[in-house]
């Protein structure tokens, strides 16, 4: 048995604003992968994925919702023949390592399932983002449901609010010197503990006050400019939105990189963001010109996304 194929994804604006319902733009990112498997000769991690499903096969069976409905007893006999997520996406990296499980898991148990084939209408992209919250959840404690989905259609996906989604196109690559890269913080991330910090600022009038306005507003106009292929205006917005995130944000960016931030925003040589939830795994960047970049960050592991 081998499922077919969920990718990961990278949220290129709107990490915590999604939240609070600003906009948000997610796109699928394919170097990483992730498909059910069973195996004769299973591996240690082949196992351990094994236990992990019997214990998400259990948090599925006691959800109370009328949204969907599994195959639990197809699910449980597969688990119990020893199935398992074979992932190469890296996990606590913020790209989507449980997204792509959990809208593996839909496309094979889900009973009467929205396909991707279907029109996709905005209230199918809302009901399925709201079952893939229900299913992540058992992840993260909380989840918008926005990495399954993007992992599930494999698309790229613009949030307008919590409740206003729709597929959307970007400009294809062009043979420019500039690029979105991801940049390996080399430290595991760990989602919940850092939504839990985002929460308590949130009780906090100026910490709203700031996300409501600096923060959607260049998260909103980075949106906007990359969608139109605005490459100028792009990179003012995100040199904005890099300063809003290093004054804002900084238990969410690992210590060691306060500086590098920094410098990047000093120099403008390329501006750092948020990748996911922060705390570790991927910082994502932006530059004018990658191959200065990578030579100005030789010391560090980077990962070309997207070249304009």
């Amino acid at each position: 048995m081998k499922g077919p194929l969920f990718y990961a994804k990278i949220l290129l604006f709107g990490e915590y604003g999604i939240i609070k319902d600003s906009k948000g733009l997610a796109i699928p990112y394919n170097s990483y992968q992730g498909a059910l498997k069973k195996s004769e000769n299973p591996s240690k991690e082949a196992i351990n994925s094994t236990k992990n499903l019997a214990k998400f096969y259990k948090y599925l069976s006691q959800l109370n919702t009328d949204l969907v409905v599994f195959n639990l007893d197809e699910f449980k006999a597969d688990i119990e023949d020893g199935m398992y997520f074979d992932s190469s996406i890296p996990m606590g990296y913020g790209v989507g390592s449980s997204g792509a499980l959990v809208a593996s898991i839909y496309d094979k148990y889900a009973e009467d399932k929205i396909t991707v084939l279907e029109n996709l209408t905005r209230d199918k992209l809302l009901k399925l983002k709201q079952i893939f919250s229900l299913m992540e959840s058992f992840f993260h404690g909380q989840s918008s449901g926005l990495d399954p989905l993007n992992s599930y259609l494999s698309i790229p996906i613009l949030i307008n609010s919590k409740d206003n989604l729709e597929a959307t196109g970007i400009p294809s690559q062009k043979e420019g010197k500039g690029a979105v890269f991801l940049l390996d913080s080399e430290i595991i991330g760990e989602t919940e503990p850092m939504i839990n910090i985002f929460m308590n600022k949130m009780k906090n009038e100026g910490f709203r006050k700031m996300l409501s306005e600096d923060f959607a507003k260049h998260t909103d106009a980075c949106i906007d400019d990359f969608l139109h292929g605005n490459v100028k205006s792009l990179l003012g917005n995100v040199k904005s939105l890099s300063k809003v995130v290093l004054d804002n944000f900084k238990p969410m960016i690992p210590q060691k990189f306060h500086n590098v931030w920094q410098k990047g925003i000093e120099s403008n040589d390329y501006y750092l963001k948020l990748c996911g939830s922060g705390g570790g795994g991927y910082i994502l960047g932006f530059t004018e010109d990658f191959e200065k970049t990578k030579n100005i960050l030789k010391n560090f592991k980077l990962e070309l996304v997207y070249r304009f």
